[in-house]
C-alpha cells in the first residue's frame, strides 16, 4: 500500500498532467491523447482523492461544478473598472482615430494591435498567487455578478495558471457559446418544447446567469481573454507581451491579431479579418483596434467612459437582397403556424440561403412584405436566415398582400389566437402535420422513448393513414407495418415491442411526452411528483397548478387550457384504454416500500440513464435530493463521481455501487 506521501505526489503529478492536456486541448488546439486515455487520467485522480478527501484541493481538475444552487449572485467591485469602448460603424472615424493618435504621439512609432472583437459576455477573473480567487460579470463597470461557481465549470478557463505568475492578476475576457454548442443546444430545447436562444450570445448569457452550476456545466461554454485591469509586479510594456503571458498562464487568448502602424494597415486588417472571422469558434460582431505600447496608452490616457487608445470597428450585418417568391405556412409540434420565405436562392456568410424565417402574420404586416418583392436578408447572429426589409424601390405593382390563414393549412380546422399573443396555431390533435412533430417528440428518447420510431418512420405511419393521433401507434399492427418501406418482421418486432414497452414509462415521461405549451421534461417531473396523477393533474385549476415548484402562471394556464381542449380530452381517455401509466396516488401503491424513509444522492456515470435510477428509488418510496447534507441516507455512485463522494465519506453517509443497490431492491444490476 502507498504512504500518503506517495498518494499525495500522485495527485499532483496527476493534475499536472491533466492541466496539461487541457492546456493542450482548449488554448493549443494539439491534443496528444484521446479522450479515453485522457478520461482514464480523471477516474485515477477522482479515485485517489475520494480515498484521500484530506488531499482534495479547490483547484483540482475534479473540483469544477458546485453541488448547491445558489440563491441569488452576491457582487464583486473590480480592483479596476471595466470600461466601455467607443464604437463606430465608419472606417473613416476608424481612420480619424488612429490619426488623433499620432497626432498626440507626434513623432513616435505607434502600432496599433488589431483583435476579433468576441459577441459574448464581458467577464473579469481575478487570481491570487495562481489560483482562481472569483470571477464576475462587467456589471456597471464598477461592480458586477459573483459567478465564479459558474465560471468553474468551463474547461479552458484555468484553476490554477502555470507558473511563474504574477501575486495578483485580474484578467479581462469574454464567455461565449461555440457555435456548434448552440446549434445542439437550441436542437434539444426545440425537442423539449422549450423557447429557443435567438443568438450564442444570449444563449452565453442566459446560461452564465444560471443559479445551478450543473446546468452551466452542460452547456459546455468556452472563454476568450483579451487583456487584464490589475497586474501586480509585472515589467510587460506591450499588449501583444500581455497576450502571450496570458496564453502562457493557460488561458485561451484571441484566435488571430494582427498589428499595423498606419492607418490603411488598420483597415487592411480590419478586412482581413472580416473574411476570416467566420471560421472562428465563436461569433464576432467586430474588430478592437488598441494601441500596443502601454506607456503610450497612459499618456493617451481615458474619458470618463472610455480609454482614448482603443476603438471598437463594428461591421455591418452581412445582407444580401434576393426575391420572396412564396410564403409557406408551416404547423409546428404545438401547433403554431409560422410563415417562412421561399427565396430566389442567394449567397449569404458563405452559404446559399433559399428560405428564411417570417417570424409571424405581425411581422409582415409590421414590414409591409409582399409576395414578389425584392427583399434584404440577413443572418441573425449569423445563424438564422431572416428578412429584414423590403426594397420599395423596386416595387412593379405585381406583388401580392400575404394573410396568414384563418384554417390551418394542414387540417384545414380554424386556427386560434390567445388573447395578448401574435401567434395563430391550431389546435386540432389530428392535424397531420402536428401529429408528425407531436410523435417524433412524444416517441423521443427523452420522452416515452420509442426506439424505432424516428422521423421517417413516423412521416411513413401519418402519410399512410396509420397515425392520425398520438394513441393510434397503440393500434398498429404488424401487417399495416410490413406495407411500410424498409420494414422486415425483425423491424416490425422490434418497433411493436418498443411501442408496447412504452405503456410502463413513468408519469412524468407521459406528461412530458404530450406536448403541453412550456411544459419541458424539468416542469413535467415537478407535476408529476406534486400531483401523483395523471387524473389529478388533470383536474387541477390554475391556481392549484402553480403550487407546483417551479409552476409559474403562464405555464399554468397553458397545461389547463390544454386538458380542455375536447380532443385532447378524447386522446387522454383513448391513452387510459391503451394502459398507459396515470401514476398513482400516495406511496400506498409504489413497488414498495423498501427505500422508504431513505434521501438519495446519484453522482457518477452508471450503466444506465439517470432518470431510470431516480424512478426506481421513488418507486420504493425513496427520495431523490440533488446535494449531500447531514439528512442524506445514501449515495449512489458510479463511474468518475467527483467532489460527492469525498463529502459523502466525511459526513459518514452510505456509499453504495449499482450492485449494492440492486441488493436493496433484490434485482440483477443492469436487469431492472
Amino acid at each position: 500500500m502507498p504512504n500518503p506521501e506517495q498518494v499525495e505526489a500522485e495527485i499532483r503529478q496527476l493534475r499536472r498532467e491533466i492541466e496539461g492536456h487541457d492546456r493542450l486541448y482548449y488554448q493549443e488546439a494539439a491534443p496528444v491523447i484521446s479522450d479515453q486515455a485522457y478520461d482514464r487520467l480523471m477516474r485515477r485522480l477522482r479515485e485517489l482523492e475520494a480515498a484521500h478527501p484530506e488531499f482534495v484541493t479547490a483547484d483540482s481538475p475534479t473540483q469544477r461544478v458546485s453541488g448547491q444552487p445558489l440563491a441569488a449572485f452576491r457582487q464583486i467591485t473590480h480592483r479596476s473598472p471595466m470600461l466601455s469602448l467607443e464604437n463606430t460603424y465608419s472606417e473613416a472615424e476608424v481612420a480619424e482615430f488612429f490619426r488623433r493618435i499620432e497626432r498626440h504621439l507626434a513623432g513616435e512609432r505607434t502600432v496599433a494591435v488589431i483583435e476579433p472583437k468576441v459577441d459574448g459576455v464581458a467577464l473579469s477573473i481575478f487570481y491570487q498567487h495562481g489560483k482562481l480567487v472569483y470571477a464576475a460579470t462587467r456589471g456597471n463597470g464598477v461592480a458586477g455578478d459573483d459567478v465564479t461557481a459558474n465560471v468553474r465549470t468551463i474547461r479552458s478557463v484555468p484553476l490554477r495558471l502555470h507558473q511563474p505568475y504574477p501575486e495578483e492578476v485580474e484578467v479581462r475576457g469574454e464567455v461565449f457559446m461555440p457555435k456548434r454548442v448552440f446549434a445542439a443546444l437550441n436542437e434539444s430545447r426545440e425537442q423539449a418544447g422549450e423557447p429557443l436562444f435567438a443568438n450564442p450570445r444570449n444563449a452565453a448569457a442566459g446560461s452564465l446567469k444560471q443559479l445551478d452550476a450543473r446546468i452551466v456545466a452542460e452547456r459546455k461554454l468556452d472563454a476568450v481573454f483579451y487583456g487584464w485591469g490589475h497586474v501586480s509586479g509585472s515589467d510587460v510594456w506591450s499588449h501583444r507581451a500581455a497576450l502571450a503571458e496570458i496564453a502562457r498562464w493557460g488561458l485561451r487568448t484571441p484566435a488571430r491579431t494582427w498589428t499595423a502602424e498606419t492607418v490603411e494597415g488598420v483597415l487592411a486588417a480590419i478586412k482581413e479579418l472580416d473574411v476570416v472571422r467566420h471560421d472562428f469558434s465563436y461569433e464576432t460582431d467586430g474588430a478592437v483596434v488598441k494601441v500596443d505600447d502601454f506607456t503610450q496608452r497612459e499618456r493617451l490616457g481615458y474619458t470618463s467612459k472610455a480609454p482614448r487608445w482603443a476603438m471598437a470597428f463594428k461591421y455591418q450585418a452581412e445582407r444580401a437582397e434576393t426575391r420572396l417568391l412564396s410564403i409557406d405556412v408551416q404547423v409546428g409540434r404545438s401547433g403554431k403556424l409560422t410563415p417562412v420565405a421561399n427565396l430566389e436562392p442567394v449567397q449569404l456568410s458563405g452559404t446559399v440561403v433559399a428560405r428564411a424565417t417570417l417570424h409571424n402574420g405581425e411581422e409582415i404586416k409590421r414590414k409591409d412584405i409582399r409576395v414578389g418583392d425584392v427583399v434584404r436578408i440577413e443572418k441573425s447572429g449569423e445563424i438564422i436566415p431572416a428578412v429584414v426589409e423590403v426594397v420599395t424601390a423596386r416595387r412593379t405593382g405585381a406583388e401580392r398582400v400575404f394573410v396568414m390563414p384563418d384554417h390551418c393549412p394542414s387540417c384545414g380546422r380554424p386556427v386560434v389566437q390567445a388573447s395578448g399573443q401574435v401567434d395563430l396555431r391550431c389546435v386540432n390533435v389530428e392535424c397531420p402535420d402536428q401529429v408528425k412533430r407531436r410523435l417524433e417528440h412524444f416517441a423521443h428518447k427523452g420522452a416515452l422513448d420509442v426506439e424505432g420510431l424516428g422521423e421517417a418512420m413516423v412521416a411513413q405511419l401519418v402519410d399512410a393513414g396509420f397515425v392520425r393521433r398520438l394513441d393510434h401507434i397503440y393500434d398498429l399492427t404488424a401487417e399495416q407495418l410490413g406495407r411500410l418501406e424498409r420494414m422486415g418482421n425483425k423491424s416490425i418486432s422490434n418497433l411493436l415491442n418498443a411501442i408496447e414497452a412504452s405503456k410502463k414509462q413513468p408519469l412524468w415521461r407521459l406528461v412530458f411526452g404530450l406536448g403541453i405549451l412550456h411544459v419541458g421534461a424539468t416542469a413535467s417531473r415537478e407535476l408529476a411528483s406534486y400531483f401523483g396523477t395523471l387524473d389529478a393533474l388533470r383536474s387541477a385549476g390554475v391556481e392549484e397548478l402553480t403550487r407546483a415548484h417551479n409552476t409559474g402562471y403562464v405555464m399554468a394556464q397553458s397545461i389547463y387550457d390544454w386538458f380542455r381542449n375536447p380532443d385532447n380530452a378524447a386522446l387522454i381517455e383513448a391513452l387510459r384504454r391503451h394502459g398507459l401509466n396515470f401514476g398513482h396516488k400516495g406511496e400506498a401503491q409504489a413497488l414498495s416500500n423498501k427505500l422508504a424513509g431513505t434521501t438519495w444522492v446519484i453522482t457518477g456515470t452508471l450503466s444506465r440513464p439517470r432518470d431510470d435510477f431516480e424512478e426506481l428509488i421513488r418507486q420504493h418510496g425513496g427520495r431523490i435530493t440533488s446535494s449531500i447534507s447531514k439528512k442524506t441516507n445514501y449515495l449512489l455512485a458510479g463511474d468518475e463521481a467527483g467532489s460527492k463522494l469525498p463529502k459523502a465519506r466525511q459526513l459518514g453517509v452510505q456509499v453504495v455501487g449499482e450492485k449494492e443497490f440492486a441488493a436493496l431492491l433484490d434485482y440483477t444490476a443492469g436487469t431492472a
